[in-house]
């Protein structure tokens, strides 16, 4: 008998364990695949390691700094700020036809950008700022609230509009054409208020320290031990059942496969959970250089681009949509030594019922021509480094749902998220992107704030200030 069982091991359910490991108790981690992290994963190709999922760490604050929520996730899974050589941006940019703005982790490089190409807003950009500072996480009311509306009723130039949405969307909206004004307070000051940085080994660095102290503390790590279903007996969970029919009972179960997935193990889907399932999924293009892109005059970390003044985040028609993306080079952050290769990445919206229809040879052949039609838009907006790619590599809305099990490959799952974690079974929770969190440290955060507020308090005594300091980040 387990105390917890975890479904996944990604960033969000490992996070959990440690934290449940800490107060003894007993957890496995069940793992369906062969490598731990979901879509934010590494692999190893024609003798390369490629990192898949993580752009940039994102609510990136320097050593020392107490308070945010890197600091909270260091803090509660005792790990040290030096452990992951944290290496931050040099610096990023939102471009739009005829306009570009900088950004950097620090804040005023923004306000003064805005200052320069939109004079007029200064002032409603500056009343936005205030209003977003004056957010409380955990007050739920603006659940729900269009984010859209009420920046537009400070801002008034939609053109800003736009630009602000761009990266916000990107990097964490499951809602199509707008998002929840919460969950843009959070990521606006996630991007832009905390900023972007990267460990100097990349996302596996992560991932590696995450195992590596939960196996430390007792921990208990299964892999190719897919769930199959879990087992209940008068409202209440008993334990799950493998994909190769073995059985484990357990007190408590936490998923982090996804509300409509896990809903799916526990034999209770509705039609309105089916129905409000994740549309938005991605293609990225990597690009592997013969030179470092600043010797091809690109300097910038991340750039958000869009090829018209309004912006569509929505699920494209056709396989990909390329008239907006995400071009990130892993080596523009402030290294000791620079990295061996250089390194373009290019993420673009696309249609995952689109992919999955297609044959093997015609997927191999799309892939191809997704490449090329990603990458020709992108070098509008950043140097053409095409002339300098030794070796590529790419990922669809397929693969993320291999292996994430994510429905329609939806990066950030169901649009309407579960914020307190709870189910229709009274010990089965869930946690990472369905629980309302997202990115590298939302997902950590939401896996130990979970943990805090369900798994541990009644049983280990886990007080009020261990759950304030797991609040909403």
């Amino acid at each position: 008998m387990y105390d917890t069982l975890i479904i996944g091991a990604g960033m969000s359910g490992l996070a959990a364990g440690i934290r449940l490991a800490h107060f003894d108790q007993r957890v496995c981690i069940l793992e369906r695949h062969t490598t731990i992290g979901g879509l934010n994963s590494f692999y190893r190709l024609g003798g390369r390691n490629y990192d898949v999922g993580l752009h940039a760490l994102t609510n990136f604050t320097p050593k020392g700094t107490r308070q945010g929520p890197l600091a909270r996730m260091l803090r509660q899974l005792r790990f040290g700020w030096d452990e992951f050589s944290f290496a931050p941006q040099i610096g990023s940019r939102i471009a739009f036809p005829g306009v570009a703005m900088d950004f950097s982790n620090d804040f005023a490089l923004l306000e003064s950008e805005v200052g320069r190409c939109f004079p007029a807003q200064k002032d409603n950009f500056q009343r936005l700022v205030g209003r977003i500072v004056g957010y409380d996480e955990l007050d739920l009311s603006s659940a729900g609230q269009s984010a859209r509306q009420l920046v537009s009723e400070t801002i008034s130039d939609p053109l800003l509009v736009e630009m602000l949405f761009c990266p916000l969307q990107f990097y964490g909206s499951a809602r199509e054409h707008d998002m929840d004004f919460g969950q843009f307070c959070i990521m606006f000051r996630s991007i832009f208020s905390e900023g972007l940085a990267r460990p100097l080994a990349g996302v596996r660095i992560i991932l590696k320290k995450l195992v590596r102290k939960f196996k430390d503390l007792g921990g208990e790590l299964r892999l190719r031990a897919g769930v199959n279903r879990i087992a209940t007996e008068q409202g209440q969970a008993v334990g799950v059942v493998l994909d190769d029919g073995s059985q484990l009972t357990s007190r408590n179960i936490l998923s982090s496969a996804g509300w409509l997935e896990t809903m799916r193990l526990c034999e209770d889907v509705s039609q309105e959970d089916e129905r409000r399932a994740g549309q938005l999924s991605f293609t990225e293009s990597i690009s592997i250089l013969d030179r470092q892109p600043k010797d091809l005059g690109h300097d910038r970390t991340v750039v958000f681009y869009n090829d018209s003044p309004q912006f569509h985040w929505e699920k494209p028609n056709e396989l990909v949509d390329v008239r907006s993306g995400v071009i990130c080079s892993p080596n523009n952050f402030v290294y000791e030594e620079p990295l061996a290769e250089g390194v373009m990445r290019v993420t673009s919206l696309a249609n995952y019922e689109r992919w999955n229809a297609l044959s093997e040879d015609e997927y191999r052949l799309e892939k191809l021509r997704a490449y090329d039609a990603s990458v020709a838009s992108a070098v509008r907006f950043v140097p053409d480094f095409r002339a300098a790619v030794v070796d590529t590599d790419m990922f669809t809305p397929t693969t993320i749902r291999r292996f994430t099990g994510h429905e329609n490959g939806a990066v950030y799952g169901c649009p309407e998220k579960h914020y307190d974690g709870r189910t229709h079974l009274k010990n089965v929770f869930i946690c990472g992107t369905d629980q309302g969190f997202v990115g590298i440290i939302g997902s950590i955060i939401s896996g130990i704030s979970i943990a805090n507020q369900h798994l541990l308090r009644a049983s280990s005594g886990v007080g009020d200030h261990d759950q304030a300091a797991v609040s909403n980040g």
